[in-house]
């Protein structure tokens, strides 16, 4: 699944082509994904400009003086910007045109992304029910050890599931979760109200340090994710524990352990992270 670096590389890729641009055409050949389409998105895009291109969590926002279109790239989705009349290659569910001659294609072959709209007239977009309840963004200053400490009192779970809560810490996914917690010697199954403030603030450290790394590399390809100029991301070089399962520990040699938590895979050093 996309995480926070990888929707932060396809804003940043979509960026100069589409920042102030008008939509000229939208096609929707596909508009089953996670949540249903509106039937009426092109009537209500077309005309517009894009008047930013933001992001929130793992949700990409291209505002404009009508509302704001919500982008989520969900398990297998990526967002390409390719020449109009680019070649349709399967799995390829929307095409958002611009009058420069370019287009936004959203390529998702499980549909369970998402593409929505939000009207001026409904408030701030940050009031939509998708992003109210999000934590702050983690490469902010309000996301820090005094803020996580407290999130951490009187919570009976897993570290890891609680890192992974979008209502506590936004976008560190699967992958920089097992990184970070690597990094900071915590055991993904260490209960969470355990943490002390000074485990919390070197936690809250490395989420950032590991998020500002994966977004420098471009992300982390496993195997669908592709930048908007088709380019794989290159953080995967540089992961420590995810996906690592009996290789050594790359500061002890300690063959790293794989278990399921909360049903996601989750990778650690027993020596390094003792529980």
């Amino acid at each position: 699944m996309p995480e926070l670096p990888e929707v932060e590389t396809t804003r940043k890729g979509i960026q100069p082509k589409v920042d102030q641009q008008t939509i000229s055409k939208v096609i929707v050949r596909n508009g089953h994904l996670r949540w249903p389409v509106d039937s009426d998105l092109a009537e209500k895009l077309t005309g517009l400009s894009v008047l930013k291109v933001g992001r929130r969590g793992k949700y990409l926002l291209l505002e404009t003086q009508n509302g704001t279109l919500l982008i989520h790239l969900g398990m297998s989705g990526n967002l390409r910007v390719l020449p109009v009349n680019t070649t349709v290659q399967k799995h390829d569910h929307i095409d958002i045109e611009f009058s420069n001659g370019y287009l936004l294609r959203l390529n998702d072959p499980r549909r369970f992304g998402s593409v929505l709209w939000h009207s001026a007239g409904e408030g701030p977009v940050e009031q939509h029910k998708l992003l109210a309840k999000l934590a702050p963004e983690p490469l902010s200053d309000d996301f820090n050890g005094q803020y996580f400490f407290e999130k951490t009192r009187k919570r009976k779970v897993a570290i890891k599931t609680l890192v992974m809560n979008s209502q506590v810490a936004v976008g560190a996914g699967n992958i920089y979760a097992n990184e970070s917690l690597f990094m900071s010697n915590i055991h993904p199954q260490t209960i969470a109200s355990k943490l002390t403030k000074k485990q919390c603030e070197l936690l809250v450290s490395n989420i950032k340090k590991v998020l500002e790394a994966a977004i420098e590399q471009g992300g982390t390809t496993l195997k669908d994710f592709l930048s908007p100029d088709g380019k794989p991301g290159y953080f995967v070089q540089k992961l420590n524990v995810y996906d690592q399962a009996g290789k050594p520990c790359p500061v002890c040699d300690t063959p790293i352990e794989r278990i399921i938590l909360n049903q996601r895979a989750s990778y650690f050093c027993p020596k390094c992270q003792k529980k």
